[in-house]
This record gives C-alpha cells, sequence and structure tokens, in this order.
C-alpha cells in the first residue's frame, strides 16, 4: 500500500511536510490524522466516491490534508491557480462539478465573488482564516475524533485544468480504478515516476513552484507515497531556494527554466556561498530552456539536471545531463521506451528525421480508458487520432529518436504564407544579457498578414527604447534566419507569465489584435 498513512503507522514521527526553511514541519503522523479527519468532514458532507472538491488555497499548511483527504476517499481533488480572476474561479468551479469549495482567505476577495454565482448546492469552506459567506472548516475538523476511523478508503485522483493560455482552461479526467487507497494497481504511474528519476524514502525534496500546477504537486505527493520527506517553498526566492538546499540537505528538487535564470543572475559570491553537495538530482519541465541556461547551470550544480516534457494530459520524454550534452536542445525520448509519433497535417507518420510535425504519444486501447477532457466532447475529439493524442506542440526527432520541440501549434506565425514557430527566436532573445523576459507573437500586418514582434522587459537599469531595439533586432539577425526574427519590438513594465513559466500569450496578443481575429489562439 502507498498511502501516507502505511508510513505513519511505521514511522509517525519523519517529516512528510517542511514548509520554507523548517518553518513549519508536518509528521507522517500529523498528515495522517488530519488528513483522515478531512475526509471524515468531506463524507459528513455527501460527498461519495467520484464527487470532487475544488481548492483556492496557496503553498499553506492545509493543502496536502485536503488532498490526501481526497485521494484516500475515491473523490476528484481540484486545485485551482490563484492567479485565476474570479470569474475564471466560478468556471473551475462549476465546470469541474465539485460539490465542495474550499479558499484561504489570502483569496478571499475573488473567492467570495466567484462563490456569489455558484449553484447554492455547493459548499462553501474557509481555511485558515474566515471569509464572508464561508463555513470555517477548522470548526468542522475540531469536532471529528483524532481517533476516528475512516471505513472503506479508495483510491481518487487529481483532476488538474490546463493553464488556459489559449483560452478557457480545460479539466484533463482520467477514470477512478475504484480501488482501495493506495492499491499499487492504481498508482502504477506514480510508482513509475519514482522508478525512473531513482527516488526514494531517503530523498529531501525540494517543490519550489505552486502546488496548484500539475508537476509541483504530483511529484511532491509521489514522496507522501515512497516515504520521503517533501520540502516546499510558499514562494520562489532565488538566494533562499539555494539556502534552503543548504540547510535542509535537500537531494532531489524540480525548477522551471526562469527559476534557473533567476538564481543565474545572482552575484557570483552569493552562488558560491552555499553547500549544495547533498543535491543529487535537479528535474525542470514546463517550459522550454534555452540551451545557455541549461548548460551554464550544468557547469554549476554538474551533471544532475534531468529534463522531462510532459503535460496534464500524460506523457512524455526524458533526458540526463550527459545525454544533453551530447544533443543539446532534445528534450530526450520516450521515458518509458515507449513510441513517440511524428505526424504531418493529415495525420500521416513522418518518418523522416527532422522533419517538423504535430508529436503524438500512445494513449490506452480502449476509449474508455483514456482521458478526457471534462465536458468539452469535441477538444477530446481533436487531440485525438486513434488510440494517439498530442498536446499540440510541434516538432521533430533526430536519427536516433532523440525529440526536439519547436512550439506550440497555436503560436505559429504566419507571414507571406511562411510558417513561423516563435519559440527559437524568444529562446534567443532571452540570452541577452539586457533582457530580463520576452515573448516573441505574431501581429497583424496588411501586406503578409501577420509580422513578427518582440516584447520585452528589460533587466532593471537597461533604458528601453529605438537603441535597444535595433541592438536586439540585430542580436537576432545575426543568428537566426532573418524570417524568423522580430521586425519590431516593444517594451513592457512585466509580461504575464505564471510560476510555471509558462507565457499567457493570449493576453500579450490582444493589445495587437483588439478588434482583429487572433484573439485567443
Amino acid at each position: 500500500m502507498t498511502t501516507p498513512h502505511i508510513h505513519a503507522e511505521k514511522n509517525p514521527d519523519k517529516p512528510a511536510v517542511v514548509f520554507g526553511n523548517g518553518e513549519t514541519v508536518l509528521s507522517y503522523g500529523d498528515l495522517e490524522r488530519r488528513s483522515r479527519q478531512a475526509a471524515l468532514v468531506l463524507r459528513a458532507c455527501g460527498l461519495e466516491p467520484g464527487g470532487g472538491i475544488a481548492l483556492l488555497m496557496g503553498n499553506e499548511d492545509r493543502f496536502y490534508d485536503l488532498f490526501w483527504a481526497a485521494l484516500r476517499s475515491g473523490l476528484y481533488f481540484t486545485p485551482i491557480n490563484w492567479h485565476c480572476q474570479a470569474e475564471e474561479i466560478r468556471y473551475i468551479v462549476d465546470n469541474s462539478d465539485a460539490s465542495v469549495f474550499i479558499a484561504s482567505p489570502l483569496y478571499a476577495a475573488a473567492a467570495v465573488e466567484a462563490a456569489a454565482k455558484l449553484p447554492a448546492e455547493i459548499r462553501r469552506f474557509s481555511v485558515g482564516g474566515e471569509i464572508e459567506g464561508f463555513e470555517s472548516l477548522e470548526e468542522r475538523l475540531a469536532e471529528v475524533p483524532e481517533s476516528a476511523s475512516l471505513d472503506n478508503p479508495l483510491e481518487g485522483a487529481l483532476m488538474l485544468y490546463s493553464s488556459g493560455t489559449t483560452g478557457l482552461p480545460k479539466g484533463v479526467r482520467q477514470p477512478l480504478s475504484g480501488k482501495p487507497a493506495g492499491d499499487p494497481a492504481a498508482v502504477l504511474a506514480v510508482l513509475g515516476l519514482a522508478a525512473i528519476f531513482g527516488l526514494d524514502a531517503s530523498d529531501r525534496y525540494l517543490s519550489p513552484a505552486p502546488l496548484y500546477h500539475a508537476a509541483p504537486l504530483i511529484f511532491s505527493t509521489a514522496q507522501h507515497r515512497i516515504g520521503a520527506t517533501a520540502v516546499v517553498m510558499r514562494r520562489f526566492e532565488a538566494e533562499l531556494a539555494l539556502r534552503i538546499i543548504h540547510d535542509q540537505r535537500i537531494t532531489t528538487s524540480q525548477w522551471v527554466p526562469t527559476h534557473f535564470r533567476r538564481m543565474l543572475d545572482l552575484p557570483e559570491d552569493v552562488r558560491k556561498s552555499f553547500d549544495l553537495s547533498s543535491h543529487r538530482l535537479a528535474i525542470h519541465a514546463a517550459a522550454p530552456c534555452p540551451v545557455p541556461v541549461k548548460r551554464a547551470m550544468i557547469e554549476w550544480w554538474g551533471p544532475i539536471l534531468c529534463e522531462y516534457y510532459g503535460g496534464t494530459e500524460g506523457g512524455g520524454t526524458l533526458i540526463r545531463s550527459e545525454e544533453w550534452l551530447e544533443h543539446p536542445g532534445s528534450v530526450g525520448r520516450h521515458w518509458a521506451g515507449g513510441t513517440i509519433h511524428i505526424l504531418d497535417e493529415e495525420g500521416n507518420e513522418i518518418t523522416e528525421p527532422k522533419k517538423e510535425g504535430l508529436i503524438y504519444f500512445e494513449g490506452a486501447a480502449e476509449p474508455d480508458a483514456r482521458f478526457k477532457y471534462h465536458k468539452d466532447s469535441e477538444k477530446t475529439r481533436q487531440t485525438y487520432r486513434g488510440h494517439l493524442w498530442t498536446m499540440w506542440d510541434v516538432g521533430h526527432l533526430d536519427d536516433e529518436g532523440y525529440l526536439y520541440l519547436t512550439d506550440r501549434q497555436h503560436n505559429m506565425i504566419i507571414s507571406g504564407g511562411v510558417n513561423i514557430y516563435p519559440q527559437e527566436a524568444e529562446n534567443l532573445l532571452s540570452t541577452h544579457p539586457k533582457v530580463d523576459d520576452v515573448a516573441v507573437i505574431g501581429v497583424p500586418n496588411a501586406e503578409m498578414g501577420e509580422e513578427v514582434k518582440g516584447v520585452v522587459l528589460p533587466k532593471p537599469g537597461m533604458q528601453p527604447g529605438p537603441e535597444l531595439e535595433r541592438e536586439l533586432i540585430e542580436f537576432c539577425r545575426e543568428r537566426l534566419a532573418h524570417f524568423k526574427c522580430p521586425r519590431s519590438i516593444d517594451f513592457a513594465q512585466e509580461l504575464p507569465r505564471q510560476p510555471t513559466g509558462k507565457l499567457f500569450k493570449r493576453l500579450i496578443r490582444e493589445k495587437y489584435w483588439k478588434g482583429g481575429e487572433k484573439t485567443v489562439v
């Protein structure tokens, strides 16, 4: 069995969760008791297997209590991105069919506004303080005896929503197994993940990202499946992350390229002041990592970086540092030895190396066992070709089967009939010493249909204007085919980027396409 209560029986005092640099520590005994009490409260609210809860909360103390309450009760657990506006929150709670909506006072204003438009039968609880119109979850928990037992625990599941970077978020819903909570047959994917990365009970895993995102949540809770310790930052700070690796003797971790860039920007004497020798594995994913950034991280941390490519729907590929140095820019080969398919626009298999097409993975042979986009049968239909499915990423395989990502199909710019994927220019400009962040998009052009534009956030102290614009365009044109480079650059004070590293390009495009056609693709 692979749930926290097994580890609580064997080693109740072992830390299951450490928040920050040790400010709050929950033992396996604490996590088992608290999640069991929360599960009993949810049952008392009438939730039965197949039901669901939605949670609007930061990286706070009760997060894992509620996760494991759902996962040991046969429920769907839906964490909500706390950057969402009230209408987006309302949509996710309603669309997910959650019977219970739980919110933190940190997001009280948005929670109250969202709740006002939800059906009255959805129960509303606050956790960590009061929210007007919400019941106190702590009061209900206090009514449950610490020794109360949870009968017939069943394995639940995550129901995560896509980031919504290209429109309304879509819920990814996997069928429930119906098996007892912790049954190894029900959690083969998680156990396989631990095996692939070599994780075990001795590890101390650092998660610097928000828990509403798939990777931080799945990997940190995988630590609880195997009896390891998850160390969770409330919010990412570059120097603090290094201090935590030093102080907490972190062995494994997971990052996005934005984290790498922020840490590399620290003064060299600060970077060298921490002992990182305990750190044996640094996993990264979620967004493309520019080659110079990754090379710099390997030079600093050693060959401990391990990159994977996948999504909320599944996937994916894996590449370790030694392989990457031989195949720079690749995201690796299929992590379970499966087949990656590259298809052309007609759905024909591309067998020629280095020829781009849409990337497909193999799904379950039986349609009922495949994931679905909840309440969106058309998007589900478009995603599959037979049992193959895609995340709408474009890329190619080399002669050895290593996958290289080009960009998202939705980001493609069509200029004068030429298809341009902006990720290449974006990655290049992000390495310029005067650029803090960058988005490359297509904007209207009367003659060509679209043209390439860069939107740049300069580094502190850098003066935006025509001179810097010329410098950046020339920097790009010296290294890339000119048609791939921005014809113009605008400067911004911030870019709408998630902590996971993903850009909300839809929001950037809206300024340029207002009244036009390309507002949500």
